[in-house]
């Protein structure tokens, strides 16, 4: 694999100081940039959303997240955020303007009462499990591929000590209500039984491929959990995408649930933080939950302050992102490659999962053919292009859109899939385990 030229950085105050360099701009300022190359040699990262509103007034320059290097350049638009609301605050509880602000505009949002800031949505979840299931013996019910279920290192069962119903996943994300109820209806006709108290959702469903469950089946969890007396959940990390896909105000969406967690550091494109959002009983409940694990931040101004930024450019972002998806997509279905497909229908946001067939040995080796490049790639391209995707599961690869993939570098990730699959379809005529296209290269 040939190894990244120099870095080209746009003059201007805050280049400079992201090149670690004086002068530094003023605390409270913002920065959303890319910064632009001379080659096209640093990876695409097509894996997951990573943050990328930095403040550049900061103690030290922030330079983004080791292993993931800046990508090609687009215009640089600062955004000075008041240096007051980013002041450090000495007391842990945020109570920071800065944060204050972020919760009461979050909960608005949201169509909650209020709203709490918290470092994770990780966190904002398992509080919320917390707080809804407060009896020993309490059962929440969710999806088998939920997030909350398989990425969050059973958090309910660890900490809060909730026992989970596991139901499976319909390819939308949503649940088969009918086995919902039953599974409700049995709990509550036995004493052998956990009794259930919470419904968690997932809105946009990650490992359906991004899809924002439909307003009528949110409508129907609602009914069917009042008629058993229980609560409703969402974990809405990704929910600013469903309300962008399905061209509805957020608290459309959220009116269903009795609580909502939100994060800014996926599609929002914040460096860290989530809200928790609910009535004003249940967020003072979630106050001393938070407390407990650990939540509560000094100087988290200066983290509400990038929030809510992503949050005023959520909609143009997030357009941009599922746009630049449904690009790829196409794409893909235009190649008609024997070894690599998609299923254009369930492309709704930011999230492209593509189906990994014929002579490929898994998605790992696919993966590993959009990173590599070669002097071969560089002479029948003109280009070299690293592209990083993630191996979802056993026959998928998932790609994920996020601020800083602009339409340029999707047209270039896509061109890079269309050599990759030609390559390998060629070397697969001689012989059954085709080699990377980057074999040979520098």
């Amino acid at each position: 694999m040939s190894e990244p030229r120099d870095i080209t950085l746009p003059a201007g105050p805050s280049c400079e100081a992201l090149r670690g360099q004086d002068p530094l701009p003023a605390p409270g300022t913002w920065c959303s940039r890319k910064l632009s190359l001379d080659c096209g040699t640093w990876p695409i990262a097509l894996g997951k959303e990573e943050p990328r509103l930095w403040l550049t007034g900061c103690q030290e320059a922030l330079r983004g997240l080791p292993g993931h290097p800046p990508e090609l350049c687009e215009e640089c638009p600062c955004a000075r955020v008041a240096a007051r609301q980013a002041l450090p605050r000495h007391i842990p509880d945020v109570r920071a303007p800065g944060s204050t602000e972020l919760q009461r505009r979050g909960g608005g949002i949201l169509g909650m009462e209020e709203a709490l800031f918290v470092p994770t949505a990780t966190m904002a979840n398992l509080i919320a499990v917390m707080c809804h299931c407060q009896r020993r013996g309490a059962q929440l019910l969710l999806g088998r591929d939920a997030h909350l279920h398989l990425y969050e290192h059973g958090g309910a069962a660890q900490v809060a000590g909730v026992h989970s119903q596991a139901l499976p996943d319909l390819p939308d994300g949503t649940f088969d209500l009918d086995q919902l109820e039953l599974t409700i209806h049995e709990a509550h006709g036995s004493r052998y039984h956990p009794r259930p108290e919470l419904i968690c959702l997932e809105n946009t469903h990650s490992s359906a491929g991004g899809r924002a469950l439909p307003l009528t089946y949110l409508q129907q969890v609602r009914g069917l959990a009042d008629r058993y007396g229980l609560r409703v959940h969402m974990d809405g990390a990704r929910l600013m995408n469903a309300a962008v896909a399905q061209d509805v105000e957020p608290a459309r969406i959220t009116q269903h649930c009795d609580s909502v967690s939100l994060c800014f550091s996926k599609g929002l494109g914040a460096p860290a933080g989530a809200v928790l959002a609910g009535h004003r009983e249940f967020v003072a409940e979630a106050w001393r939950a938070r407390k407990l694990l650990g939540g509560g931040m000094r100087q988290a101004g200066v983290l509400a302050a990038a929030a809510r930024l992503g949050l005023e450019h959520a909609e143009a972002t997030l357009r941009r992102d599922h746009d630049n998806a449904r690009h790829f997509a196409e794409g893909i279905q235009e190649l008609n490659s024997p070894l690599c497909s998609v299923n254009l229908a369930t492309v709704e946001t930011n999230i492209v999962m593509v189906s990994i067939r014929g002579g490929w040995a898994s998605p790992a080796e696919l993966c590993e053919h959009l990173r590599a490049v070669s002097e071969e790639e560089l002479a029948e391209t003109g280009q070299v292009v690293s592209v990083l995707m993630f191996p979802w599961s056993a026959h998928t690869v998932r790609a994920v859109w996020h601020r800083d993939v602009s339409a340029r570098d999707t047209e270039l990730a896509k061109n890079k899939l269309e050599f990759v699959a030609r390559k390998c379809q060629e070397k697969l005529a001689l012989g059954p385990h085709p080699t990377p296209p980057s074999a040979g290269g520098a």
